[in-house]
């Protein structure tokens, strides 16, 4: 009976790391290719997205030109992000990811931002940044250093990090993501800015500051510098 039970719970262990380990990444696609449509009244999904019959598909949808241009650094935060995810390329549906560009006016700045479902690789085609991430609680640690023209640097996945321009010329990064829609999240703008605003009861307590410090940055602009 002992016996019995000893092999029925390696059974259940067994198959608890089976299941464990065939969710924890995304399935490989089962054919070459899955061309986004935006056609709301299909009912084929495939990550999101209606998949465009494989026989009528074309160069362009696996083509953006919006990288060849540099995005418009006049903002607050002195950055501009031109992505280059299934938005911008639709036959990157189901390939799991994604390009963006990124421009730094002198001492711009890519403000601290999380992406909730890709890993980052940073190349750093011009100019000198000074990049970092946090790492999660309790220890909070920021991992930091200075990149110059042909760096790459790592941003994990869902952590909050940034890059700031420390030059007196203008910087130029491109940013591979381990998703086809990696998403972002600007902590400044999402808690200051989101809408309608987060109780200043809580951010008050959250920040430990005074009210009137929360009222003011939450009737402030906060920029997005993402184009879409």
């Amino acid at each position: 009976m002992m016996k019995m039970a000893v092999n029925n719970l390696a059974y259940i262990v067994l198959l608890a790391m089976a299941v464990s380990l065939a969710s924890a990444s995304d399935p490989s696609p089962l054919q070459d290719y899955c061309v986004a449509l935006n056609d709301s009244k299909a009912v084929v999904f495939v990550n999101g997205k209606v998949c465009k019959d494989p026989k009528l598909a074309t160069p362009n949808d696996f083509f953006f030109s919006g990288l060849r241009l540099p995005g418009n650094t006049s903002n607050k935060v002195g950055s501009m992000v031109t992505p280059a995810n299934v938005a911008q390329i639709p036959g990157l549906n189901t390939l799991g990811v994604s390009l963006a560009r990124v421009d730094y006016a002198p001492y711009g700045l890519n403000p601290p931002h999380i992406h909730p479902r890709a890993t980052e690789i940073l190349t750093v085609l011009e100019g000198t940044l000074y990049v970092g991430f946090v790492t999660s609680n309790p220890e909070n640690r920021l991992i930091s250093k200075v990149l110059y023209k042909g760096d790459v640097y790592v941003f994990p996945q869902g952590l909050i990090h940034f890059q700031l321009n420390v030059g007196t010329t203008k910087a130029v990064a491109i940013a591979a993501l381990s998703s086809q829609n990696p998403g972002v999240i600007t902590i400044a703008k999402a808690v200051f800015g989101s809408k309608p605003a987060i109780s200043t009861d809580v951010l008050t307590k959250s920040f430990q500051v005074d009210k009137n410090v929360v009222q003011y940055l939450q009737s402030q602009f906060w920029t997005d510098n993402h184009t879409y």
